[in-house]
């Protein structure tokens, strides 16, 4: 049906140029139309039939008749084939103006002389879709004709011209239904790392391979409806085309209501216009000979059906593409030789104003149908093609409605949603991992803090000021749970509450450590002689003193942040553009900062003073496992920085989890560890004989 339109526009493109008193006086031009069947064999007999002269003779009237000059070309539809027919055309420099044949390589004057075409070329038009969006590392794909390899050397060439563009692989489609082949070419597309595919190939290439490819940039087959279908839509999801541009031909429709078969058509068995009036209408010319053979079986046609009573394709003309090229090749024909009759000696368009010796054989600038203008360099428009999102599944949707910020288009691309929300949930298996382990930490905590209860009295859990082991105990619980505060939904108390609880709680627990470590210094050159009154100033009044003063300094510093710059939930848009980010701005980064900041300078000096003091006798021991758990304290929270900047929304709530779960289990268990080891496992090392150095052998 399309094909027979393209043909019936050529027809009314003559008749309204013979119409015209202005253009080609006195001249009256004519037409023969060839189906070609897509078969290149075809096309070169009609080309090779036309060019020497052996062509329908034509009759006017009585006193004309005979074989008309041949002006030029319509044609042909496939770059392949025009490709072919262009080549002997030139040899008798026979102007032959494509509307569909897209290929660069025609662009080649050498080559193809008397070659033009009312389309662009198609890579012109890819290559300016990659710069426009960036995408510098591209696949792909081609037809296995000479569209294709064309295509791709020209491709190539120009993508690594124009910017430094690379082709990350080549893919030939295969003809036929060849399922291994096309299976291994979607295989290598998936596992390339390029997340672009271009494809210059034809529809019925197409057909195969829509299953399986996804997120394609394609040619100009994506306003074919046969890729329009529900079952195709849904893996065309980020697909962009090019198409010709739409036109408008005023009086076409007109025109076409006009065709009628009539008794010089019906008497051609093989008339194209009676095989398409049986197909839109359902019904059978009578021949004598189909009578004789009784193969009379549908509905008879009369030739008297109305068109414009029939809802058919044929007269939708809201979208004419190629219709639209082939109007302007006829005029450009037209224009051409208008031109040349009307040219001066000594005033032509050739080199030393000379004419054109043979009947004209150029394009000009002008040739352009009533109402248009395009600009036309070295035989071929300039622009434009139109940019077409494939997955709207409407052919004539060439104008998109950008959604509103907060909204989302459709898998169908008809739609405008709200954007889904993204933050880390109590529902997704990360959130799931922390909230288990912080309910596990917690736990712990509270069954270490009953052991140490039962066993108060213990020597083990009375060394070195038993009140600072339940303090640390305390925090580190507090430090387990503060982290729920980062899991759910962002809200202005959460927001709040998660960088002051965790400050506090750390600074409390690392203080708490900070004093035990001085305890164990001073403990120990109180042993010493000379060296009571060490302990004389730093009593457990002391202790508890400096455990709330260092814990108090962390308390103003998140007053201070709360009231001057809270930090609040905020909806961001900018990490992706399909879903928002719910993120907790922290309002202040110098408040954060100076937060982490002192939890560090608390555990650097925990550090240093257990490091002095990991070689005191086993009796004080407890500084090396202070060393350690404060060693690794710090390393976390060293790599916890580089990693939070770098890491987009939620993943930055789950960095910080993350870093407050592994400190708070190496503190409990680097601490706690050893002792409850004692305690329920090695209950005769328990005694104050064996903690002072004079009970049984060390094991």
């Amino acid at each position: 049906i399309q094909g027979f339109r393209q043909a019936q526009t050529m027809a009314f493109a003559v008749d309204e140029i013979n119409r015209n008193s202005k253009l080609l006086p006195n001249i009256s031009l004519g037409y023969s139309l060839y189906d070609s069947c897509v078969k290149l064999g075809i096309s070169f007999r009609a080309a090779l039939s036309m060019t020497s002269g052996r062509g329908e003779p034509f009759q006017l009237n009585e006193s004309c008749y005979g074989y008309p000059p041949l002006l030029g070309i319509v044609g042909e539809s496939t770059s392949t084939h025009t490709i072919a027919i262009s080549s002997i055309l030139s040899l008798y420099s026979l102007p032959m103006v494509s509307y569909f044949a897209t290929c660069s390589c025609l662009s080649d004057r050498k080559q193809f002389p008397s070659f033009f075409r009312t389309i662009p070329s198609d890579v012109r038009a890819m290559l300016q879709i990659l710069r426009r969006f960036g995408w510098t590392w591209v696949g792909l794909v081609i037809s296995d004709d000479d569209y294709g390899r064309h295509t791709a050397q020209s491709f190539q060439s120009d993508l690594a011209k124009s910017g430094g563009g690379c082709l990350a692989y080549l893919e030939v489609l295969p003809w036929g239904h060849e399922v291994a082949e096309i299976k291994k070419i979607v295989g290598r597309i998936k596992k390339s790392t390029s997340r672009v595919v271009t494809v210059f190939a034809h529809t019925s290439n197409m057909l195969d391979l829509m299953e399986e490819v996804i997120d394609l940039v394609i040619d100009t087959w994506s306003t074919a409806k046969v890729l329009h279908t529900p079952s195709y839509m849904p893996f065309l999801a980020g697909t962009l085309g090019i198409a010709i541009r739409r036109g408008e031909i005023p009086g076409l429709r007109d025109f076409l209501l006009t065709i009628r078969p009539d008794n010089d058509t019906l008497s051609t068995q093989d008339n194209t216009l009676v095989r398409f009036w049986e197909q839109i209408f359902r019904c059978k010319f009578v021949s004598g000979w189909m009578e004789m053979e009784g193969q009379i079986q549908e509905r008879l046609c009369t030739g008297n059906e109305l068109l414009r009573n029939k809802d058919t394709e044929f007269l939708d003309l809201s979208n004419l593409r190629p219709e639209y090229n082939v109007y302007k090749a006829v005029y450009a024909l037209a224009h051409a030789l208008h031109e040349h009759l009307q040219c001066v000696p000594g005033s032509g368009p050739f080199k030393g104003q000379k004419m054109a010796a043979k009947p004209p054989r150029s394009v000009c600038s002008e040739s352009c149908p009533p109402g248009t203008r395009i600009a036309i360099k070295k035989g071929e428009p300039v622009c434009c093609f139109d940019c077409i999102p494939c997955s709207d599944g409407k052919i004539n949707s060439t104008e998109c409605t950008s959604c509103p910020e907060d909204f989302w288009s459709n898998i169908q691309r008809d739609q405008c949603g709200p954007k889904s929300k993204e933050f880390l949930s109590y529902m997704e298996p990360l959130g799931i991992s922390f909230t288990t382990a912080s309910l596990f930490g917690a736990l712990l905590c509270t069954i270490v803090l009953g052991i140490f209860t039962r066993h108060r009295t213990t020597p083990v859990v009375r060394a070195n000021n038993s009140e600072l082991s339940f303090l640390i105990l305390l925090s580190l619980k507090l430090c387990f749970l503060c982290s729920l505060f980062f899991i759910g939904k962002p809200r202005l108390w959460t927001c709040q509450l998660r960088h002051a609880a965790f400050g506090i709680s750390f600074v409390l627990c690392v203080s708490c450590i900070l004093v035990k470590t001085m305890v164990v210094l001073a403990v120990f050159k109180a042993s010493k002689p000379g060296g009571d009154g060490s302990l004389k100033w730093f009593g457990v009044m002391q202790q508890r003193g400096t455990v709330v003063f260092l814990t108090l300094i962390q308390a103003a510093v998140c007053i201070t942040w709360l009231v001057s710059s809270s930090p609040a939930p905020h909806e961001n848009t900018e990490y992706y553009s399909d879903r928002i980010v719910v993120e907790c701005l922290v309002g202040s980064t110098v408040g954060f900062g100076v937060l982490l900041g002192y939890i560090g300078l608390l555990a650097i000096l925990s550090f240093l003073l257990a490091f002095l003091a990991r070689n005191l006798p086993d009796n004080f021991n407890e500084a090396k496992f202070i060393t350690f758990s404060t060693l690794v304290f710090c390393a976390v929270w060293i790599a916890f920085i580089p990693a939070y900047i770098n890491s987009p929304g939620k993943y930055a709530d789950a960095v910080e989890v993350f870093a407050i779960l592994a400190s708070s289990f190496v503190l409990l268990l680097a601490l706690f560890g050893p002792k409850c080891y004692i305690i329920l496992l090695k209950p005769e090392k328990n005694t104050k004989k064996a903690l002072m150095g004079r009970g049984s052998p060390r094991s």
